[in-house]
């Protein structure tokens, strides 16, 4: 099964859910905001692709955080954020039979459904 973790109204999960629906790839929708991210799960995710790549540091919610909240960061401390605001989740999230992916990039998508 495929899963898509994210936020609606990202432009970027927009374009990732084209290009898996323009290839008629089946998959769930995962929304943060209904439904949240459980901590075992982004953990997981943290252990296998790091918490740098995990944390979207790019976004605005990152940004508008207090300086003492951004300073010394590490796993524990950047997972507690994305639990608290599931938004500073790198976007989409994509699990495929085992397969990780942190963002949207056409040719890695290709390269897991061999498309």
């Amino acid at each position: 099964m495929t899963t898509m973790y994210g936020i609606k109204n990202c432009d970027t999960i927009k374009k990732a859910r084209t290009w898996l629906e323009d290839r008629g790839v089946a998959y769930v929708f995962h929304y943060y905001n209904a439904v949240g991210i459980d901590e075992p799960r982004l953990r997981g995710w943290v252990e296998k692709l790091g918490w740098e790549t995990v944390l979207n540091r790019a976004g605005t919610t990152f940004r508008k955080l207090p300086e003492a909240d951004r300073a010394d960061l590490n796993a524990d401390k950047a997972i507690a954020l994305m639990i608290a605001q599931p938004s500073m989740i790198k976007r989409p999230m994509l699990e495929h039979e085992g397969a990780l992916l942190a963002g949207f990039k056409p040719d890695a998508y290709a390269a897991v459904f061999k498309a």
